[in-house]
C-alpha cells in the first residue's frame, strides 16, 4: 500500500513537470509580442558557411521603442563568428527591398530614412544606434 502511494505521487509529479517543460517550450515569447509592430521587408544572408557569416535585415516600425528594438535584434538568427544586422525604418518611408553584404548594405538613398541600427558583432557584442547616417 505504502509503495502504491509513493509510486503515484511520484507519477503525479513527473507528470506535472513534463506539462510545465512543455508548456515552457511552446510558450517562448518571440518578435510577435512586441508591442512597436515590426513587420521584416528585406533580408539577406551570405552563401559562406565557412567564413564569416552576415546577415542583414530590413525592418520597418510603427514606434521607436528603443529596448524592443534590441530585442526584436536579439531574436534574430546570429552565427558564431558572423554578424548581424537589422536596420530599422519607420512605417510609411522608404525602405530597401534588396540588401547586400559589406560595410554598405543598400543604396545611400535610403539612408535618411533608417532611424536605428542593431549590431550584434562576431563577439556577441550588441549595440543599437539612434540614426547611424545622420
Amino acid at each position: 500500500m505504502r509503495n502504491t502511494k509513493i509510486n503515484i505521487f511520484l507519477g503525479v509529479l513527473v507528470v506535472v513537470l513534463v506539462g510545465w517543460m512543455l508548456k515552457g517550450t511552446f510558450f517562448q515569447p518571440g518578435a510577435g509580442d512586441l508591442k512597436a509592430g515590426f513587420k521584416e521587408v528585406a533580408q539577406y544572408r551570405n552563401e559562406n558557411n565557412t567564413g564569416p557569416v552576415q546577415y542583414v535585415f530590413a525592418v520597418t516600425v510603427k514606434d521607436t521603442i528603443w529596448s524592443e528594438m534590441e530585442t526584436y535584434g536579439n531574436y534574430k538568427p546570429h552565427h558564431k563568428g558572423g554578424n548581424t544586422k537589422v536596420y530599422y525604418f519607420l512605417e510609411g518611408s522608404k525602405v530597401p527591398t534588396e540588401l547586400g553584404a559589406g560595410k554598405v548594405n543598400f543604396d545611400s538613398s535610403f539612408d535618411r530614412s533608417c532611424v536605428g541600427l542593431y549590431e550584434k558583432s562576431a563577439m556577441g557584442n550588441t549595440s543599437i544606434t539612434k540614426r547611424p547616417f545622420n
